[in-house]
């Protein structure tokens, strides 16, 4: 039963229906858009983001586990994501010298171009977030900072 002296999310569904709702849809179209943006360099957006994380680690190499973490992915789906990577080119896969258990996945020559080429394309296109503004993104990022934080296990008052 509804607590009309409470005003908090738990108090009644609506809000926190209305919310996540809202939040689900959102992540929906920009998914569809950073694709579309994404197809002409033969990517979707979860392998540029594993193409971006291999990019900016210090060796250009990450185990498949530790990309699994990362892009907080089961790993069943980074096994596909680099599968497509490999078979485009982008990235090889080597055993690790540190523990021959372990599978890297690489960063390849072909696949640092599409990279910096592919973020250019989503730089100009503002992350397909149009028509917000500026304001209405930094907004954004900071109502979700604290549900983040539970999440992450980063302080609510870290950096994005």
């Amino acid at each position: 039963m509804y607590n009309q002296e409470r005003d908090d999310a738990t108090a009644a569904p609506g809000p926190a229906v209305t919310a996540v709702s809202s939040i689900m849809r959102a992540q929906q179209i920009l998914m569809a858009r950073l694709n579309e943006l994404l197809k002409p360099h033969r990517l979707t957006f979860p392998r540029y983001e594993a193409l971006m994380l291999l990019d900016f680690s210090r060796t250009g190499s990450l185990p498949l586990g530790k990309l699994s973490e990362r892009l907080q992915v089961h790993p069943t789906s980074v096994t596909n994501t680099v599968d497509g990577l490999e078979r485009q080119g982008y990235v090889r896969r080597e055993s690790s010298e540190l523990d021959r258990r372990q599978t890297l996945a690489v960063i390849t020559d072909a696949g640092r171009e599409v990279a910096e080429t592919a973020s250019r394309t989503l730089n100009d296109a503002k992350f397909a977030t149009a028509p917000l503004r500026r304001q209405d993104l930094e907004q954004i990022s900071e109502l979700l900072r604290a549900f983040r934080a539970t999440a992450d296990a980063v302080p609510a008052d870290a950096g994005p």
